[in-house]
């Protein structure tokens, strides 16, 4: 998806039609289409033929592109949980694999890449009840196989905003939430992760919305994407106007919602009080 929203990016610099592109990768313009949507692989060749035409010639650029569409056609660790997890995750897994900075607003739920076990569990029954036990295990390995991304050396930079409501809402009951709010205080502690709290007291704020993810890559040529969530697919937003208002939103949260250090303390209050038995 990064890649094919690049592709768009300098083939509408240069003024060439869809048309004009497939007929250069012996295609069409449908396949144009789909790839700059990410709906399809790539071919290296076909990558380098259409940075030439689009007039990229730095050998660093192309070179970062062409990696990309390597990257992009290997096969990666989520591909054996195919069974579990729908077409629409993938795009995002690998977006999150690559990334390097990872923003998000929680309003609901703790974020996916800091749920202990008993947690997402608690949060994928709420939408598979009727599925069977194994099902349901399978669902919540993938979900903490993704969190062994912040054990890597190029492991992101997680800058997460998280509600009091999400905090305070008691899923899977007093001690799932106990050990979700102590691996929060824990996450604190690395050097990659902050967390802030948005109380309650602040009332209305820019992300009425709800939550969302922005993520950002390497290469500053590279867009940021903004990922939102909903029940049956997800969107995926690229445009830079639509990110800009993304990403100011969330400088507003971080700027209403209790610092870091603070936050930790609210974390820790609330495992003293609500959480204490």
């Amino acid at each position: 998806m990064v890649l094919g929203a690049q592709l768009r990016r300098l083939r509408e610099r240069r003024g060439i039609s869809r048309e004009k592109a497939g007929w250069e990768i012996r295609s069409s313009e449908s396949k144009i289409s789909r790839m700059e949507l990410g709906r399809v692989g790539f071919k290296e060749r076909d990558v380098a033929d259409l940075l030439t035409l689009y007039g990229m010639v730095d050998e660093h650029e192309r070179e970062v592109l062409i990696l990309l569409a390597r990257q992009a056609n290997q096969p990666n660790w989520w591909n054996r949980y195919g069974d579990v997890l729908p077409n629409w995750l993938q795009s995002y897994l690998g977006l999150e694999a690559a990334a390097t900075v990872i923003r998000s607003y929680e309003v609901q739920f703790i974020p996916g890449l800091l749920q202990t076990p008993d947690y997402a569990r608690a949060v994928i029954l709420l939408g598979y009840a009727a599925a069977p036990e194994d099902e349901i295990e399978r669902r919540v390995a993938l979900r903490m196989e993704r969190q062994q991304l912040l054990n890597k050396p190029t492991a992101p930079t997680l800058w997460m905003v998280i509600d009091e409501a999400a905090l305070r809402r008691p899923m899977g009951g007093t001690a799932v939430m106990r050990g979700q709010i102590q691996a929060l205080i824990a996450a604190t502690e690395r050097p990659n992760i902050k967390i802030q709290v948005l109380p309650f007291r602040v009332g209305g704020h820019a992300a009425a919305g709800g939550a969302f993810t922005i993520l950002r890559f390497l290469d500053n040529e590279l867009p940021d994407v903004v990922y939102i969530e909903q029940l049956t697919g997800a969107l995926y937003l690229d445009k830079r106007d639509d990110v800009d208002l993304y990403a100011a939103t969330i400088d507003e949260l971080c700027v209403q919602a209790e610092p870091p250090e603070n936050s930790v303390e609210l974390l820790q209050d609330l495992l003293n009080t609500v959480y204490a038995h």
